[in-house]
């Protein structure tokens, strides 16, 4: 009777699993039904001519459950005369395992339908998120696929205007059908000073690839804890070149006196 009544405890702790573990296929099926789940409560898949594509947000979901995590290694201004465009590079790193598994490159530019009136930085931004997409596309389009959705991150699509960005910016050209003189009066009302003190302005010096692998060799320490390590990871892409300098210091500070501490302990 006890062994009866405990079966069916077990078969529900089995499907209640915090983290997945990409290697077995078991344990990845139940991740594509509770992504599934996930994706249609938040609404995170754009329908392009009667197909899902998930958003960034579902697949960022994905790896979460599966403990990878994106970094950006960089994003590169690729742009000339007549065009404004970024490059971005995306890998993605393996809290289990401490290594990278997968990678991926996007760009973005003005170029593209609906993305006229973009400004630098929104460009710039869709590139790493094309990027992050990407890089889980490389590595978990089967997992998307057995949940329902096409293998394709949405912002892949978005050359078509049909993300919600894309419906957005589309919308905004309108006042160009004032009439011309209109509109030459109200270019003539811009100042010109803001734009040149904005283009003058310094880049924020962003945390080196270097800094970046230092911060990662430093997180997988034994004495420093998971919760320290995914928080860490979750905003290293948001690091300056100073805030990397003095994360390392920390962190080299933490692991000696944790190391002395459990020295002195034994």
């Amino acid at each position: 009777m006890n062994e009866a009544t405990k079966a069916p405890k077990n078969q529900v702790n089995k499907t209640k699993v915090e983290s997945y573990d990409i290697a077995r296929s078991d344990e990845t099926l139940h991740l594509a039904t509770d992504l599934a789940k996930f994706i249609k409560e938040n609404k995170l898949s754009t329908t392009v001519q009667g197909k899902e594509f998930v958003n960034v947000e579902g697949w960022q979901y994905a790896g979460s459950r599966l403990g990878i995590v994106p970094i950006v290694d960089h994003v590169i201004n690729v742009s000339t005369e007549t065009e404004l465009k970024y490059q971005a590079k995306v890998t993605l790193f393996d809290l289990r395992s401490g290594h990278t598994v997968g990678a991926g490159f996007a760009i973005c530019s003005n170029k593209e339908q609906g993305k006229k009136f973009y400004q630098e930085f929104a460009i710039m931004s869709m590139a790493q998120t094309r990027a992050i997409g990407k890089a889980y596309r490389n590595i978990l389009a089967w997992i998307i696929r057995a949940a329902g959705y096409e293998p394709t991150p949405a912002e892949e699509m978005d050359y078509g205007g049909n993300t919600t960005d894309a419906k957005v910016v589309a919308a905004a050209p309108a006042p160009q059908e004032a009439p011309a003189a209109q509109v030459a009066a109200a270019m003539k009302a811009v100042p010109a000073e803001p734009a040149v003190a904005e283009a003058a302005a310094p880049a924020v010096a962003y945390a080196t690839a270097a800094q970046k692998e230092e911060i990662i060799r430093l997180l997988n320490h034994p004495v420093i804890t998971r919760q320290e390590k995914t928080k860490m990871l979750l905003n290293i892409n948001r690091l300056d070149e100073e805030r990397a300098n003095s994360a390392i210091a920390k962190l080299k500070k933490a692991i000696d006196d944790r190391e002395n501490g459990e020295s002195a302990a034994a």
